[in-house]
């Protein structure tokens, strides 16, 4: 399985500070993906056309099964992730954005702000997430146990995954 992941920051994106959003993506995976996977990585800057471009290249040149972004997801006037995301899916999947403010507003009243977002594009499973690191683990502890499943109703193999804070979820054949 290819997993894209893309930092959208502008700051990141021109060296003037470390993106710490992208590797704790990576770090998350690792942590929780027992089946083999190869990453794509992309850190960009706030643009929407560069945005959408990137998202299209990881779904339909690199052929991710998913791909998670980090950054762009606020009220912020550069802040244009989930519009970019709109643009190029084929199916919205609200649910995730719901379940990740809920979780996120458990820890800091301004998630309200956030608006994390998801959805499909071809065979592919996109999700946005917020920029900061302790933020990524909460939301994708949220999400994360229907990706799988997810996957494999797109077509992917149901990749395996171990995590002591959650449990995949898999119906019952």
């Amino acid at each position: 399985m290819k997993v894209g992941i893309v930092t959208v920051s502008d700051r990141a994106s021109r060296g003037e500070y470390e993106d710490r959003g992208g590797p704790a993506i990576e770090e998350y995976l690792a942590e929780v993906l027992e089946s083999p996977h190869s990453t794509a990585y992309r850190v960009i800057s706030d643009e929407q056309a560069l945005i959408e471009s990137t998202l299209v290249e990881l779904c339909d040149q690199e052929d991710c099964a998913l791909i998670v972004t980090t950054g762009g997801t606020g009220p912020a006037i550069r802040d244009v992730t989930p519009e970019a995301t709109i643009a190029v899916i084929d199916k919205e999947m609200p649910g995730f954005g719901e379940l990740m403010r809920t979780v996120s507003l458990r820890a800091v009243p301004t998630a309200i702000l956030s608006r994390q977002t998801a959805g499909i594009r071809g065979k592919a499973l996109i999700v946005n997430l917020p920029g900061q690191p302790k933020a990524i683990a909460e939301c994708l502890d949220a999400v994360f146990p229907a990706i799988p499943y997810c996957l494999e109703l797109l077509g992917h193999a149901y990749p395996e995954t171990e995590c002591a804070r959650w449990q995949a979820f898999r119906p019952k054949r």
